[in-house]
């Protein structure tokens, strides 16, 4: 390992964690579009694979991770399906779809930076990578369930999944042990999530209403 880099069992455990939850969150997705069974599959697996594919053509990293891991895939399709068996005994389903694509964005966000990282790519580049992990695999969701991108709106979302990466960069920087830097950086991160949904925090927005002439 790197160091100043999470131990690989820690990015393992992290990764399950974070591609269980937002096949799920693709699944509630789903089944608030009233998707077949298949619709489902695909929104869990685009949600939870989705983010992480595009970061690796993005740097060049090949093989694609769950190409190589099938079981992945197969927790991925599991997850879905499993929640469409639980959802309808379950309550309050819009705020467990929000804690757990806050889980995902911040957990990808973190994986995201430390691939770059171990590619040597500069710090910029780290924090795109973990960005684009964090937030494309709900955006592909939201797009493909015909509705405005999380991201895009008023929310802090995106912006939770910068300050996820510059605070693991910062921490990393002042030579804060690895898995402890990011078990920091995701606490730290999925409150600020839920406490920005909690508390309504917004971006400011830009609103030019005049008609081009």
């Amino acid at each position: 390992m790197y160091p100043f880099l999470p131990s690989e069992s820690l990015l393992f455990v992290i990764y399950l964690i974070a591609i269980t939850a937002e096949a799920m969150s693709g699944a509630l997705a789903a089944g608030r579009r009233n998707m077949d069974i298949f619709g489902v599959v695909v929104i869990a697996f685009v949600t939870a694979l989705g983010g992480g594919t595009i970061r690796d053509l993005t740097l060049g990293r090949f093989p694609i991770g769950w190409t190589q891991h099938p079981e992945y895939v197969y927790l991925v399709i599991s997850a879905g399906l499993l929640t469409t068996v639980i959802a309808p005994f379950l309550h309050n389903l819009k705020r467990l779809f929000l804690v757990l694509d806050a889980m995902g964005l911040v957990a990808f966000s973190l994986i995201g930076c430390s691939v770059a990282l171990t590619m040597d790519y500069p710090t910029i580049v780290v924090i795109m990578s973990g960005m684009i992990t964090g937030i494309c695999g709900g955006i592909l969701r939201d797009v493909l369930c015909n509705q405005a991108p999380v991201v895009f709106r008023r929310e802090l979302y995106a912006s939770v999944s910068l300050a996820v990466c510059a605070l693991f960069l910062s921490l990393r920087a002042l030579g804060i042990d690895a898995d402890l830097n990011t078990a920091v950086s995701f606490t730290a991160g999925l409150m600020l999530r839920l406490l920005a949904i909690w508390r309504e925090w917004k971006l400011p927005t830009f609103s030019y209403g005049q008609h081009w002439e």
